[in-house]
């Protein structure tokens, strides 16, 4: 399947994207690929849009600074695939993505997520629920709890639940309707700063751009997983005894990953000295997180003039729960996704996406605000800021066209694949295809995947 415009969603998601970016028109993209996704949503299409964005940014980006405009291509059938996975070990195996406890309960009136990969997340669950860290026994004790209580319990314990709403009543909670008033992508000039861009190549534009990475699961790795892939040098920094193991493999791709510690004051330290080289930031703490810690967005501004500054948020910037810790997969029960899913499916438990779209959706997102912002700052001298959140790209999905009728896509064979195995610190690995390409502007990656912590914190 090869078009210009792709189908009614992807045109409608792809347009309402490049609104949220300030652009009056969207070029033309090709699309390739046949197949979608299963899902009463049009997920394929949102992978699709959400890579295109990316793209379209970046071929603005090379035009500004090289006086040519890329012509631009998304894979549909591929796009769908890294929304998945895009690491395919030989000879060894990846983690598993879930901790037993994670998951679907049936709670006395209704269904609820608790989300427990982070030890200490788990810990605040069971807690709460009085029970031990097995499924049996924690199903048990669900049961005896309305949801929204268990919900409400399990965050205030320091923890990660969110209870299956439908759309409606989304729309009608506070947090709902907060985060429907939201724009998508929040941008906002900031102060005169260093262009950058010096080393940039036209066929490797983002060479010699610095991007500090301070995020998590999994948006924001993907956005700077993108940025890595035209050139950027991605330094990822993560405290001290943090892991998460099922996805690693997966997102360190084209990073330096270092550790440092920002509530001591060596680790703060040499955090400003870091931010000060640095061109891009790109952050997923909860919104207050850094506030906290002394490096609101006024002194990250003022520690690097021209930053671009783009942070994620789970449940959107405003509103009752907008410090509330969250996951792609909490979103969709919280949103009405999960609930959608199951009455069109006529099952008996949530029936959430196919993938974590909104993680991976809202990554691209962030790839194409710091590419916005970088090409801002060619033509302004200033930086600026971006907020997006998973919420906010829930609310994308949900209001674009119904899926067309599909068959899903064809299963991965040998030639989706690069030619060569990937070295990363696990094993070889096989790495997908970019779903993306770009006339002349490769979309390669100069470091293979690797455990983090494994460099020191410097450029």
């Amino acid at each position: 399947m090869t078009f210009e415009a792709g189908s009614p969603a992807f045109a409608a998601i792809l347009d309402t994207i490049r609104g949220a970016l300030g652009a009056e028109a969207t070029p033309p993209v090709r699309v390739t690929g046949a197949g979608a996704l299963p899902s009463r949503y049009p997920v394929s299409d949102l992978a699709a849009a959400s890579v295109a964005a990316a793209g379209l940014a970046l071929a603005e980006l090379v035009e500004a600074r090289f006086r040519r405009r890329p012509g631009v291509t998304v894979d549909r059938r591929l796009a769908a695939f890294w929304f998945a996975r895009s690491l395919h070990p030989q000879g060894w195996d990846l983690p598993p993505l879930w901790d037993p406890v994670a998951g679907d309960y049936r709670a006395a009136d209704g269904w609820i997520r608790l989300h427990t990969n982070a030890p200490h997340h788990r810990d605040a669950a069971l807690s709460v629920l009085g029970a031990p860290p097995e499924r049996d026994a924690v199903a048990q004790a669900v049961a005896r709890w309305r949801a929204d209580d268990l919900e409400n319990a399990v965050v205030a314990a320091g923890g990660c639940a969110a209870a299956m709403r439908s759309a409606g009543a989304w729309a009608a909670h506070p947090q709902g309707e907060a985060v429907a008033r939201e724009p998508l992508i929040a941008w906002e000039a900031g102060g005169a700063g260093e262009p950058g861009l010096s080393g940039a190549r036209p066929d490797r534009p983002l060479a010699g751009l610095r991007v500090l990475d301070l995020t998590r699961v999994l948006a924001g790795p993907v956005a700077t997983r993108v940025l890595a892939g035209f050139g950027a040098t991605v330094l990822r920094l993560d405290p001290p005894g943090w892991e998460e193991p099922g996805v690693v493999p997966e997102m360190t791709l084209g990073k330096t990953c270092a550790r440092l510690d920002l509530k001591e004051p060596a680790g703060r330290a040499r955090f400003e000295a870091l931010l000060a080289g640095a061109d891009v930031l790109v952050h997923g703490y909860r919104s207050d997180a850094l506030a906290h810690l002394g490096l609101d967005a006024e002194v990250r501004a003022r520690l690097r003039p021209g930053l671009i500054d783009i942070s994620l948020d789970a449940y959107g910037w405003t509103g009752p729960w907008r410090a509330r810790r969250g996951f792609d997969s909490l979103v969709q029960m919280s949103s009405g996704l999960a609930e959608a899913g199951m009455a069109s499916a006529g099952a008996g438990r949530p029936v959430p996406l196919p993938v974590q779209a909104l993680d991976h959706a809202t990554g691209y997102l962030m790839a194409a605000a710091s590419l916005h912002g970088l090409t801002q700052r060619l033509a302004t001298g200033r930086g600026g800021t971006a907020r997006l959140s998973l919420a906010r790209t829930a609310v994308l999905l949900a209001a674009a066209p119904a899926p067309l009728p599909e068959e899903a896509p064809a299963a991965l064979g040998r030639s989706d694949f690069a030619e060569g195995p990937e070295p990363t610190g696990w094993g070889p690995a096989l790495r997908l295809r970019p779903p993306l390409t770009l006339d002349g502007v490769p979309m390669r990656w100069d470091r293979a995947a690797g455990p983090l912590g494994a460099a020191a914190p410097a450029w």
